[in-house]
């Protein structure tokens, strides 16, 4: 397989909660990001990965659930000069599902949150259109996704 080349780093962060198995977190954010360098404390998990690939299981329930205008929002929304990002709910992410939180408060156990860091992030999260319309991934991505 291919290397396809993007130059975005993509960050995970979520609480563990007193009640929380950490595995159960932990198998949370594998369900949804694949190819993560983790870091645990007491009571929160990180994850980093450079590989842009980390979020096809993402970009895969996007497409089949035709969300892509939500996610275009929430990136939109939450866009700074070098990253945006949006959150998933941990519960359905351990049960191996993606689902969009609007707010940090819509996961009962907390947000995952979904960080993605460019220094051409409109170039990152740029699809082909008229005028500026965001997406996950570019045009590249999506046809290097397609293909393999």
């Amino acid at each position: 397989m291919r290397s396809l080349d993007v130059d975005c780093k993509i960050s995970v962060y979520c609480t563990i909660n007193g009640s929380e198995d950490v595995n159960k977190v932990r198998t949370a954010v594998s369900n949804i990001l694949t190819d993560m360098d983790e870091k645990l404390t007491d009571d929160s998990f990180a994850a980093n990965s450079d590989n842009y690939e980390s979020l096809t299981k993402i970009y895969e329930t996007m497409r089949s659930r035709k969300t892509k205008n939500a996610y275009r929002r929430h990136l939109m929304r939450n866009m700074t000069e070098d990253s945006t990002w949006f959150y998933l709910n941990k519960q359905a992410a351990f049960a191996n599902a993606i689902a969009l939180c609007d707010e940090a408060d819509e996961s009962p156990l907390g947000p995952i949150k979904i960080v993605l860091h460019s220094k051409n992030i409109e170039d990152v999260t740029q699809k082909k259109s008229e005028g500026y319309c965001s997406d996950i991934f570019t045009e590249e991505a999506i046809k290097f996704i397609e293909e393999n």
